[in-house]
């Protein structure tokens, strides 16, 4: 089981074996306990680490999706753990992994080898064991079908629309763009197949500094990352 340690603003993650941090060494034993001490008698706060903590320590390589916006996905669709997920541009595995802590299975499709092998070293070390990663073209068509949600991130998405007898009625597909032109073409290319556009949204994460009386917005932020536009089968 992964564990988070802070110290001064600092934070290490540790999976196996002594911890080497620039505060000293933190023998295995002792990171199980909640005030591990290194060598040089350095404490540090420990605990469990979730899902999320672990994400930030994945290799991103490939352009991916944030966590704010894959996160907005799973609600949004209703994911659950009876539903049958398809996912195409894998990229580094970010979007995959979320929803497969969620659903009974995701499957998702890859063109770039490369990429693949970085995903599936991202889904060995978060745990995620049931998500199946494919090297396909989903340009070139579905295997799976049956399907409760398909998301993708891919720039000409209107192409997989003739595709979509594969997903259920009433099911949901997500795009993930980066200009509003593509969306106005994916939009108006899903109502010539049997798609209902819902919304599109952009999502803006902005924190804050809080400290005692001193409140402030940070000056940076996660502005436009993507647009999500998301439609019914119908």
């Amino acid at each position: 089981m992964a564990r988070i340690l802070t110290r001064e603003d600092k934070e290490f993650i540790w999976k196996a074996g002594d911890l080497h941090t620039n505060f000293g060494v933190i023998k295995e034993k002792d990171i199980q306990t909640n005030n591990p001490k290194s060598n040089t008698g350095k404490e540090f706060l420990a605990y469990e680490a979730t899902f999320s903590d672990l994400l930030r320590y994945i290799n991103r390589g490939p352009a991916t999706i944030t966590p704010k916006d894959a996160a907005y996905i799973c609600y949004y669709t209703g994911v659950n753990k009876n539903s049958k997920v398809l996912d195409a541009g894998a990229g580094c595995g970010i979007l995959s992994a979320s929803l497969g802590k969620i659903a009974k299975e995701v499957v998702s499709y890859e063109i770039n080898p490369e990429f693949l092998k970085v995903a599936q070293k991202n889904l060995d070390f978060l745990s995620v064991n049931n998500v199946t990663l494919k090297n396909k073209d989903i340009y070139e068509g579905i295997e799976e079908g049956d399907l409760d949600v398909v998301t993708l991130d891919l720039p000409e998405p209107w192409r997989v629309y003739k595709y979509l007898n594969r997903l259920k009625e009433g099911g949901w597909l997500v795009t993930y763009l980066p200009t509003i032109v593509q969306v106005m073409t994916a939009v108006d290319e899903s109502s010539k197949n049997n798609l209902l556009h819902v919304k599109t949204i952009e999502l803006l994460e902005r924190e804050w500094h809080v400290e005692g009386r001193k409140v402030r917005p940070k000056s940076a932020m996660i502005a436009h990352t993507a647009f999500l536009s998301f439609f019914r089968k119908i």
